[in-house]
């Protein structure tokens, strides 16, 4: 159920190509959810700005049904980081990272929700 939106003003050929089978991974370790509910989108080539730069930067939004919180946040948001820089070369300082905490009943699934 984690879901991983990022989106970004870097061309999609700048995007390399493990870049979401590696997020998918990641999001999964720092979550400690399965792989297999996991689910990474990336945005390429948005209109985009960031401290009034069109400078590489991303938006970056993590869905989980719990697993997020005020310490954990600091967590997750030192190693998405590291791997957006390391992955697509943009530096921490020009992306944000919004945390949205679901409850089981607001994520839909297979016809039903994790609420069953």
């Amino acid at each position: 159920m984690p879901s991983f939106v990022l989106k970004t003003n870097l061309a999609r050929s700048a995007i390399p190509k493990d870049f979401l089978t590696e997020t998918s991974k990641l999001v999964a370790d720092i979550l400690g959810k399965p792989e297999g509910y996991v689910c990474v989108c990336v945005e390429a080539d948005v209109l985009m700005t960031y401290g009034g730069s069109d400078a590489p930067c991303c938006l970056i939004d993590l869905m989980s049904i719990g697993k997020l919180g005020l310490e954990e946040n600091k967590t997750h948001t030192a190693a998405i980081c590291e791997h957006v820089k390391k992955h697509l070369g943009i530096p921490g300082d020009r992306l944000y990272v919004n945390f949205h905490d679901a409850a089981r009943q607001d994520v839909g699934r297979d016809g039903t929700t994790f609420a069953r």
